[in-house]
């Protein structure tokens, strides 16, 4: 069955907003949201976590669940979310300075 599904997706290569496009709509830069089933969902989150390199990347859709959906996310980013009894929450990580650097700690 179809669902809907937004996913945003930040300094992806274009190969990757190419694809995500065929499926999803666009609706403002780097945010996609479509109806889609669960196995080309899948699919499209398998290839751009496999090239997020550098960029970030969200899923959101329906699930069987308190909340009602379920969150995955791939690539380095500061909010990371934290599994507390079946609920998702979302941490967010400190930001360190180390000779010149930012550095992230969870």
């Amino acid at each position: 069955m179809a669902t809907m599904t937004v996913l945003s997706a930040t300094a992806v290569p274009d190969h990757v907003r190419g694809a995500l496009t065929r499926w999803l709509l666009e609706v403002t830069p780097q945010l996609y949201v479509g109806t889609i089933s669960a196995k080309v969902r899948d699919e499209l989150w398998l290839a751009v976590s496999e090239c997020i390199g550098s960029g970030v990347a969200v899923l959101v859709h329906p699930a069987s669940n308190e909340q009602g959906f379920a969150l995955h996310t791939a690539g380095e980013q500061r909010r990371k979310p934290v599994d507390l009894d079946g609920l998702t929450l979302v941490a967010m990580t400190r930001q360190q300075r180390h000779e010149g650097q930012e550095i992230a700690n969870p």
